[in-house]
């Protein structure tokens, strides 16, 4: 079976720390190797236990989560994952730690000190997982490098996000990314480099709870030439805006008489992810057909992958991320498989395609 996955777990609250632990240790892929209370003592337990990988608080006395996990991330200890309660303000916060190196996070569905850490369990041992497999993954550019390459782009974009008067060519396109575990930190080696200028409408699918999709499409905002936005039922779809999915909803589209394309943020049907990529795409091809592009990004289970089957059969265009840098190979492998990847690629190639799938696509 292997060596056990090695954790740390950092958390404020006693009861907290007993949940993960009695979680993770029922388990047999993982072993507890320590526990800590605040921000300092983590950072001093990471340098002697030497995890696998680290579960971290956010709101902790002392030191908090963004000031331990940059410690560790820069004494590249191991990877972290952080564990927020359901906040707006969390959701903030959480994306600054995903912005400062931490792998991906899990959001507590009862607050800040939760019993009901069952409904999470196995999204967060997959993180836990991933993470721990990410570490020579996904560094063929050191994370330093790209954090580099990443501001250059986003202060030259954000200074040229003005009123640019753009002349539209062709028909309008669509693109649909959908993207689950491992999603907040990969797909900014998509969006700041998909170009506001060509004559298409982007669609954003992240496997994401409540609350946290409003920050997270205002953060790709700041660092994309895209007018970046949480759907809203009754926004009008229009070139070089994004619309991410929000949670709790699915994302679909309605055509008005006028031809107007609207979009609407349904709750049913009932579906393990909501908003589902499987959904959105649908949508989008019933209005867009051979005018669709799809994009299959890390992720675990298939949701996008039939979708991705029938836009190619529509004649559209459709794009998976390559295994190697797809932190969790499971949707795209199973558009792949399916037959639904017109071409395949590591994610830091794929906007550079669905600019040029753009200007092609008629």
């Amino acid at each position: 079976m292997g060596e056990k996955i090695r954790v740390l777990i950092v958390d404020d609250s006693a009861l907290m720390r007993k949940v993960l632990r009695d979680m993770l240790e029922s388990d047999g892929e993982f072993e507890v190797v320590g526990t800590a209370r605040d921000g300092a003592d983590a950072v001093l337990k990471a340098r002697e236990l030497k995890p696998d990988v680290v579960t971290m608080d956010i709101n902790m006395p002392n030191l908090d989560g963004l000031t331990s996990l940059q410690y560790i991330v820069n004494e590249k200890i191991c990877p972290v994952v952080m564990v927020s309660s359901l906040t707006t303000e969390n959701s903030i916060t959480t994306f600054e730690a995903i912005e400062l190196g931490a792998f991906d996070y899990v959001a507590k569905p009862g607050g800040t000190v939760s019993a009901k850490m069952d409904s999470v369990a196995a999204e967060l041992k997959e993180k836990l997982k991933a993470a721990v497999k990410s570490k020579n993954k996904f560094q063929k550019r050191s994370l330093e490098e790209l954090k580099k390459e990443r501001k250059q782009k986003f202060i030259k974009k954000s200074s040229d996000k003005t009123e640019k008067k753009i002349k539209y060519t062709g028909e309008l396109k669509a693109v649909v990314i959908g993207i689950s575990t491992g999603g907040p930190r990969t797909i900014f080696d998509v969006v700041p480099y998909l170009r506001a200028d060509l004559n298409a409408v982007y669609f954003l699918i992240q496997h994401m709870p409540p609350n946290f999709t409003k920050s997270y499409a205002e953060r790709l905002n700041n660092n994309s030439e895209l007018d970046v936005k949480e759907a809203a039922a009754a926004d009008v779809v229009a070139p070089g805006k994004m619309f991410v999915g929000k949670g709790g909803y699915h994302l679909t589209l309605h055509k008005k008489l006028d031809n107007t394309i609207i979009i609407r943020t349904p709750s049913t049907p009932q579906h393990l992810f909501m908003p589902s990529v499987d959904i959105c795409m649908e949508s989008v091809l019933e209005i867009f057909g051979k005018n669709t592009i799809g994009v299959l990004m890390t992720g675990m289970g298939e949701d996008g992958a039939k979708a991705m089957v029938k836009i190619r059969q529509a004649g559209g265009w459709t794009i998976a991320e390559s295994e190697e840098t797809a932190i969790v190979f499971g949707m795209p492998a199973r558009a792949i498989e399916y037959g639904g990847a017109d071409i395949v690629l590591p994610s830091y190639k794929i906007a550079a395609a669905i600019n040029e799938a753009i200007q092609k696509t008629t």
